[in-house]
């Protein structure tokens, strides 16, 4: 195996082709958004691996390997429980008004955009239980979706989000190895803590590449985590652009949870809907079983790197300490 770095924007956005967008409201009983991940016009081979017990998600049994349709067009991550599902049809009227979506009739235009959906619990934090992503979530996040640095910490999806006793977020991460390059995004919302309570550090330190992260100073006081009453779920994207089957796709979501189980402890619990969406932009055949397992290598630990991100970026808010705060 050759070098393995990050990409030069150390986020999902170096994938060619993969565009990140956010939308939140925060302040007023707001403290919730929408985060939408886009493939490139002509669509990603998807996949996903759902291992919480209690996910809020749409259109992942189009995702099987066995049923008919290949590419995704956005993954659209959110909060609002499965109230926040709704942002998806935001994202599909988008994208159908530009004409991308799976063909469905002779003329132009008639298409069906396929948007898979995951959302994360995060009702009143805010203090309005009400205060929920709609399809303005989605279309907003759509709109304001670029190839650029992805924003993290609590913007999108993790306005509201929460880990363990912390404020959770957005974050992101990449990796190139051998030509090939993966990406990921997480949203870090989990009833399990981040934080190694013996050391105060972070578990998904160990994971990163050489310089990656700042140096911070250890935070043993990480409140207690949910009680048995409270939801969460931390869910996200891996994408890389090499060319791959939809189980190819499958096992690569797969092999993302390891790197969440291993930043995030407990994780996959019975209150949480852990779920991963993988997406490959690549044309021409698939890889093979070597170069692919090269990708699965790098995969788990890209995912880590990028909650770590994601903890690192949070900023305090709904009566949450992020991590890189001073204990109150």
């Amino acid at each position: 195996m050759t070098e393995i770095r990050p990409g030069r924007l150390n986020g999902i956005t170096d994938v060619t082709g993969v565009r990140v967008g956010h939308y939140e409201k925060i302040g007023d009983g707001w403290l919730t958004g929408t985060t939408v991940v886009l493939a490139p016009p002509g669509g990603a081979v998807g996949g996903v691996d759902v291992r919480g017990a209690g996910p809020g998600t749409r259109e992942t049994d189009l995702l099987d390997p066995r049923n008919l349709v290949e590419r995704v067009h956005a993954v659209v991550l959110g909060g609002g429980s499965a109230f926040g599902l709704d942002a998806a049809g935001g994202v599909m009227r988008r994208l159908a008004d530009a004409g991308i979506g799976f063909p469905v009739g002779a003329a132009p235009g008639q298409v069906v955009p396929i948007v898979p959906a995951a959302v994360l619990f995060d009702l009143g934090r805010g203090g309005d239980w009400q205060a929920v992503p709609d399809a303005s979530f989605g279309a907003a996040a759509h709109d304001a979706a670029s190839s650029g640095p992805v924003p993290m910490g609590t913007v999108g999806a993790g306005a509201g989000a929460k880990a363990g006793g912390l404020k959770g977020g957005v974050g992101s991460a990449s990796t190139v190895v051998d030509g090939l390059t993966l990406g990921a995004l997480a949203v870090v919302n989990a009833v399990g803590s981040g934080v190694d309570p013996a050391t105060g550090e972070l578990y998904g330190l160990p994971y990163g590449l050489a310089g990656e992260f700042p140096a911070v100073a250890p935070r043993p006081h990480d409140p207690p985590g949910a009680s048995d009453a409270d939801f969460h779920t931390t869910i996200g994207v891996v994408a890389t652009d090499a060319a791959l089957t939809k189980a190819q796709c499958q096992k690569l979501a797969g092999v993302a949870h390891d790197g969440l189980a291993r930043a995030i402890r407990p994780a996959h619990s019975m209150f949480d809907g852990d779920t991963i969406f993988a997406l490959a932009t690549g044309n021409g055949l698939p890889l093979a079983v070597e170069d692919f397992n090269t990708l699965l290598t790098v995969a788990a630990d890209t995912f880590s790197r990028a909650i770590v991100h994601g903890l690192l970026a949070a900023t305090g808010a709904g009566g949450l300490r992020a991590y890189r705060e001073p204990p109150r």
